[in-house]
């Protein structure tokens, strides 16, 4: 049995705390991320059809879009050897691993140049959780880092992600190119649409 209450509870708690902080970032990552580490040690409040893998790309399913787009909340499932391209948030983000393991690569970029420079890689299990921004870091790169099967993550991120306006990185060069990430949902929200395509004509 689905326990949905545990993702509405989540939903409503994190709504309030945007709205209590508004831009203070530093404070919507601490406290999000003690709101997220509560919700992830649960499974049983995810659809399953939310967490099905596709054999060629990592999917990321929207779970919910705040009305006003300060928050949205993805699933990303990732199948065996599925990996991100290096690329960057430009927002606040916060991410939990749900089950399996991955891996991140996080990067700086040199301030002189296009060059990319590693931080150490991280191991995430279940339970992990993982903060980026501009402010502390926002570039990295993402696989799944468990053996034979699949991984399961929750994204919470400070926009509509659909509608952000990112970069991915050339390794070799850290030259970078505009992308937008979509989301795998059959139907998503008339919102989301409206603004991807006016984004999509501004590019």
């Amino acid at each position: 049995m689905r326990q949905v209450s545990r993702f509405r509870e989540f939903i409503e708690s994190f709504s309030r705390l945007v709205s209590e902080f508004a831009d203070d970032e530093a404070n919507i990552l601490e406290n999000g991320r003690r709101l997220v580490a509560d919700l992830i040690v649960h499974q049983d409040w995810l659809p399953q059809e939310f967490a099905k893998p596709d054999p060629e790309w990592y999917q990321q399913y929207l779970l919910y879009l705040d009305p006003w787009e300060r928050f949205s909340v993805v699933s990303v499932v990732w199948a065996e050897g599925q990996s991100t391209p290096i690329y960057d948030l430009t927002i606040w983000g916060i991410i939990g691993v749900m089950d399996g393991a991955l891996s991140l690569q996080a990067f700086d970029r040199d301030p002189d140049g296009y060059q990319l420079m590693s931080r150490e890689p991280q191991q995430l299990v279940p339970g992990d959780i993982y903060l980026a921004s501009p402010r502390i870091g926002h570039i990295h790169q993402i696989s799944n880092a468990a053996s034979g099967h699949g991984s399961v993550s929750l994204h919470i991120y400070g926009a509509n992600i659909a509608t952000v306006k990112r970069y991915i990185y050339d390794s070799q060069t850290g030259h970078r190119r505009k992308f937008l990430s979509a989301y795998s949902n059959p139907v998503v929200p008339h919102v989301t649409q409206s603004r991807l395509k006016v984004l999509l004509e501004r590019i």
